[in-house]
């Protein structure tokens, strides 16, 4: 796993997927996102509960592949469930395709836009920090695509940057969250480099947006499965 620097230098574009970040995002995700090996096990954990009776799996931006590997290992790579996997980044499925490879797995790998991708009935979404990429006025479309194409009873199970309503509490959760940074040993000028290169591309909603997205488009309930500071797991019924 190579280790992220990716922002010592001064940045030059606007944040996005392309074979840098690609190449270093194991490591980014770990040093980046509070108690993320958390977060993930407890998503393996309701995703699995879900496929009792087996069904499909979608992961909505799935990078390396990584949670699908581990969800794999966990369901033993039963004939009735299948793991998909869709993300726009040819770098992060090219990725992808080489672990999944190294390890004999039968995940369904997809270079594609899940705003327009052709789903099947499913039992599980998953959508690890990337609603939050696609722009608002698209956003509730996905969402609700994302609710038709799940069985009744199906999860999807999603993950946020979130923001506070309230401005003073808001700066204290971003005070707090780049401490949590300089912790993982990235520089106070990494971090300002990362903010800049993420402006105007990350929109993050607040816990009450984001949980009555998911009501208005098709879902039963959502309740947070876990949260830290500025960071957040749902889980949504349909």
């Amino acid at each position: 796993m190579k280790t992220d620097t990716l922002f010592t230098k001064p940045i030059s574009k606007q944040f996005e997927f392309d074979a840098e970040v690609a190449a270093v995002f194991d490591d980014m995700l770990l040093r980046s996102v509070p108690y993320y090996k958390e977060s993930q096990s407890l998503t393996r954990r309701f995703a699995i509960n879900a496929l009792e009776n087996g069904g499909i799996v979608y992961d909505l931006g799935c990078s390396t592949a990584s949670l699908l590997l581990e969800i794999e290992r966990m369901v033993a790579k039963t004939e009735n469930v299948r793991l998909i996997g869709i993300d726009n980044s040819a770098a992060m499925i090219e990725h992808a395709r080489k672990k999944t490879e190294a390890y004999g797995s039968s995940i369904e790998l997809f270079e594609g836009d899940i705003l327009t991708f052709g789903y099947e009935k499913a039992q599980v979404f998953i959508s690890n920090y990337t609603l939050q990429f696609i722009r608002p006025m698209v956003r509730d479309g996905l969402v609700r695509t994302i609710g038709e194409n799940l069985n009744e009873g199906g999860v999807f199970i999603f993950s946020e940057k979130v923001v506070s309503e309230d401005p003073k509490l808001n700066k204290e959760l971003i005070d707090c969250y780049y401490d949590f940074k300089k912790v993982q040993g990235y520089s106070e000028y990494e971090i300002v480099q990362k903010r800049e290169a993420l402006e105007n591309v990350l929109i993050p909603y607040t816990m009450n947006e984001n949980m009555q997205m998911v009501k208005n488009n098709g879902f039963k309930s959502c309740e947070v499965l876990f949260r830290w500071a500025n960071f957040a797991t749902f889980i949504a019924i349909r």
